[in-house]
């Protein structure tokens, strides 16, 4: 058994397929076969179900939990061998939600890799929820996201304070009003965000409390998209004031104020306790948690 066949299992059990792990893996069809084989023919046991669509056996499911792990101990002991230079580089997996990576990553990733050229990092655009499983489950190595829920296996720092405003098009009936009452909502069309989103849970918890059932006319995944149909007139939305920034002051947005709604949100980093730190990721750490408030929300 080898490394090159440990990724080669791990790649056809995410593709289910020989062929397309082979063009990822830069090998040919029968290289990849003739792997597999040998890992069978060495444990003695069928790890994959060749039928169309390619499956992983009981055995192979089992295998494929124990290869990953080995996979993630030697990338493991990599960083820690890298990290004896004292030289901080290596690869950092962020994950964030779409609003938080336009708004706030930039000026964030420019200042650190001027700092620390040698430490590449990659973003992962998902929603809340996703980024506290991925984190947890080490799919990724920190998230930048809301902290509605503590969670013990994870360590979190609050980096700065969001809120959720209602927002419409300049040639919405609302438009001229700079508060309104929650009820006014009642009878308007509502772009939302989708229901696993953070912003959608906390707005769908207020509707909760006050027993209101908005009307929805579209539901989308990120706020850059509901914002686009806001612009349209196609609705009145809530979302975040830190993604609205600059359609506010290009006048193609207007904010309301609804009392309610008026409720800070910490958004913060969070990692998993008891990880093991590379270099890069402690200097990213480092770095994020030192910077004040006012370099995350001020003026684009």
């Amino acid at each position: 058994m080898n490394l090159n066949q440990l990724e080669t299992l791990i790649t056809i059990s995410k593709t289910m397929s020989f062929r397309k792990a082979g063009e990822l893996l830069n090998l040919t069809q029968p290289a990849v076969s003739a792997q597999i084989k040998s890992l069978e023919d060495e444990f003695k046991t069928v790890l994959i179900d060749r039928n169309q669509p390619v499956t992983l056996t009981d055995s192979g499911r089992i295998f494929l939990e124990h290869a990953e792990l080995i996979l993630h101990t030697v990338e493991d002991m990599k960083e820690r061998l890298n990290d004896l230079n004292h030289t901080p580089q290596g690869h950092i997996h962020l994950g964030t939600t779409t609003s938080i990576a336009i708004q706030i990553l930039p000026r964030v990733l420019s200042y650190f890799q001027n700092q620390f050229p040698l430490i590449k990092t990659t973003i992962h655009s998902m929603t809340t929820s996703q980024i506290m499983h991925s984190v947890e489950n080490g799919a990724i190595d920190i998230g930048i996201t809301y902290l509605f829920e503590k969670q013990p296996s994870l360590e979190s720092s609050v980096l700065y304070y969001d809120t959720f405003e209602l927002v419409v098009s300049p040639n919405h009936p609302l438009s001229r009003y700079a508060h309104v009452p929650i009820e006014r909502l009642h009878d308007i069309s509502l772009i939302m965000l989708s229901p696993e989103t953070a912003g959608r849970r906390f707005v769908d918890q207020i509707f909760k409390q006050l027993n209101m059932t908005p009307q929805i006319v579209m539901e989308l995944s990120s706020s850059e998209e509901v914002k686009r149909m806001v612009e349209l007139n196609l609705g009145a939305a809530i979302i975040s004031k830190m993604s609205i920034a600059n359609e506010l002051r290009l006048g193609t947005l207007k904010m309301i104020k609804v009392h309610e709604l008026e409720i800070s949100h910490p958004v913060g980093v969070i990692y998993k306790s008891g990880r093991y730190l590379s270099s890069a990721l402690h200097q990213f750490l480092l770095d994020l948690k030192g910077m004040q408030e006012i370099q995350f929300i001020g003026s684009e």
